[in-house]
């Protein structure tokens, strides 16, 4: 008789769970029965707590990743005319809001290491954007998986050419970019607690880290329906964009385990490096930085992919595509202008890209388990 292959998780966040449970269960019995379920005390509290994590003067907390970037572009104004570049290798939700405004998005590609944007076809982007007579207004980076952007280039362009730059860190709260913590790059960051993010609730949530004192009272104004002296006077257009307590409460507990957390997700990587290197491609790391890991993400032939990700399924193992088709090849985006003759990078590693599980709770006896497999399914 064949005995069943175990199946293992991607993200596991039972085992999460498990070591948070009671805390977790206090947290959010508390909010049941105070009842102050929207705007509680609780969502203060998280945003202090996350400031003091990262560093960030303001955190303004928000009911999801893509409000979160949404509350940045409409507070500085965006409009019909203005040019944002971002990547087209990346999740919807950083073209998304651009569209929203009226702002145009000038996708660019991103280097095949790091997945992350490319200076030089940022470059290209500014020549696209000013021959279609677009004012090139903002940037938006992705540090994709965990990785931060290369921010030292980045930074310089928009300071050269006025533009101003959000960090769309949905995947990377928690690292570091050369002594900087996420959440103190750009006029603004904006990160994502969906739950298999490194720092996820119990169901949607989203927050902005800004220094800039103007720009904060602005986004809590929009945050709010636009709201003024109170919620019945409205002084700008808005959304409703609030965190509802019980996530806050959830996040208060799971932002005490996450410097642990971080940490073992960095031993994981490393022992996936170790082991992988000589039959993928593994992922690059930018120097000088700390990645939290959202995935880890490998490079193998667009002709062994399929095959490769049968074959681990059949041993019990899961894998992802982030992300299957870049968004300048989307129905919803390909009107859209793309820096200089096109995005091939972009093109080429969304036929290449698979992600492992990764959580900070591989045990290594699992992951030995994938890397041996992943080893037989490439060699």
């Amino acid at each position: 008789m064949t005995t069943p292959v175990e199946n293992i998780p991607f993200i596991d966040l039972a085992a999460q769970r498990r070591r948070l449970g009671a805390a977790v269960d206090r947290a959010i019995l508390k909010v049941v029965d105070h009842g102050a379920y929207i705007m509680g005390p609780e969502v203060a509290g998280l945003e202090a707590a996350l400031s003091k994590f990262c560093g960030a003067k303001h955190t303004i907390s928000c009911a999801n990743g893509t409000d979160a970037l949404a509350l940045v572009l409409m507070a500085k104004g965006l409009k019909p005319g203005d040019a944002v570049i971002c990547p087209s290798f990346t999740f919807a939700a950083t073209a998304e809001i651009v569209a929203w405004v009226g702002a145009t998005p000038i996708f660019a590609d991103v280097f095949d290491d790091t997945f992350n944007l490319d200076p030089t076809s940022v470059e290209a982007a500014l020549v696209t954007a000013r021959e279609l007579g677009l004012k090139p207004a903002a940037l938006i980076s992705v540090d994709l998986f965990g990785q931060p952007a290369d921010y030292d280039v980045i930074e310089r362009i928009c300071a050269r050419e006025n533009m101003f730059l959000l960090s769309d860190s949905a995947q990377s709260f928690g690292a570091i970019y050369r002594g900087r913590k996420v959440g103190t790059i750009g006029v603004a960051t904006a990160t994502s607690f969906f739950p298999a993010k490194p720092l996820g609730c119990y169901g949607d949530g989203g927050a902005v880290f800004t220094d800039d004192d103007e720009l904060a009272e602005i986004m809590k104004s929009i945050r709010v329906h636009g709201q003024g002296a109170d919620k019945y006077e409205n002084v700008r257009i808005g959304m409703n964009g609030r965190l509802d307590t019980i996530q806050a409460a959830v996040l208060i507990e799971k932002l005490k385990l996450f410097p642990d957390e971080i940490e073992a997700r960095e031993r994981a990587a490393r022992r996936y490096d170790a082991a992988l290197a000589d039959v993928a491609i593994v992922p690059a790391r930018t120097p000088d930085t700390r990645s939290v890991w959202a995935q880890y993400t490998l490079r193998v032939d667009a002709e062994r992919r399929d095959p490769f990700r049968d074959q681990l399924a059949k041993a019990g193992i899961p894998t992802a595509i982030y992300y299957p088709k870049p968004l300048h090849l989307q129905g919803a985006y390909a009107h859209y202008p793309v820096a200089g003759n096109g995005l091939p990078v972009s093109e080429r590693i969304a036929a290449e890209v698979v992600s492992l599980p990764m959580h900070p709770y591989l045990e290594e006896s699992v992951q030995d388990r994938i890397i041996a497999e992943v080893r037989r399914a490439l060699s």
